[in-house]
């Protein structure tokens, strides 16, 4: 039987899911949906994936919060399962030519590095908390990765300014843990 308790850590393990069959339908889409399926289908279903997974990021938090639903695995695996989703988009987007490497490797630097820095941090007992400029970072990076899914043509100066917010939110959060670790 399901108990509520679960559902954060379930839809994190559903994000890590949706995040591989987001991939393979980017990577294989041509494959899985051939005529009278338009080759267009295939950046709907891939959108619609990964706003669907970005919702459960969202649903899982407020969960957690709301009814103080905190585990190991939650606190291990959310964070986790939220970069492999941003990994997977990623790297469709470039095997498909729509995303410049560059902006690819900054925000990916900036989320290992923070990533590094949070081990650090707890392994001293230092609490960085996340500020809202991360919660902005994520707004800004999920807006560019669905408009880059659709193919639009402006998509990339929305990924350039959260490209921006990435590393300004790193540099806040760097500043953040030097505050705290004196």
């Amino acid at each position: 039987m399901f108990r509520f308790e679960y559902l954060p850590n379930f839809l994190t393990i559903l994000r890590i899911f949706l995040a591989f069959l987001l991939l393979c339908i980017m990577l294989y889409g041509d494959i899985l949906f051939q005529a009278p399926i338009h080759s267009s289908w295939i950046n709907y279903f891939s959108t619609l994936l990964f706003c669907i997974a970005s919702i459960t990021d969202f649903f899982d938090g407020l969960i957690a919060r709301k009814f103080s639903i905190i585990s190991t695995f939650g606190e291990i695996f959310d964070p986790l399962a939220d970069k492999l989703l941003m990994l997977s988009a990623f790297i469709g987007l470039l095997v498909l030519d729509r995303v410049n490497a560059w902006a690819v490797f900054l925000i990916l630097s900036r989320e290992f590095f923070i990533t590094g820095l949070r081990v650090v941090a707890v392994s001293k007992g230092i609490n960085v908390a996340a500020s809202n400029l991360g919660k902005y970072k994520t707004g800004f990076q999920i807006t560019a990765i669905t408009l880059l899914l659709m193919d639009y043509s402006f998509a990339s100066y929305v990924l350039w300014l959260a490209v921006f917010i990435t590393i300004y939110s790193g540099y806040d959060y760097v500043k953040s843990y030097l505050f705290e670790s004196r």
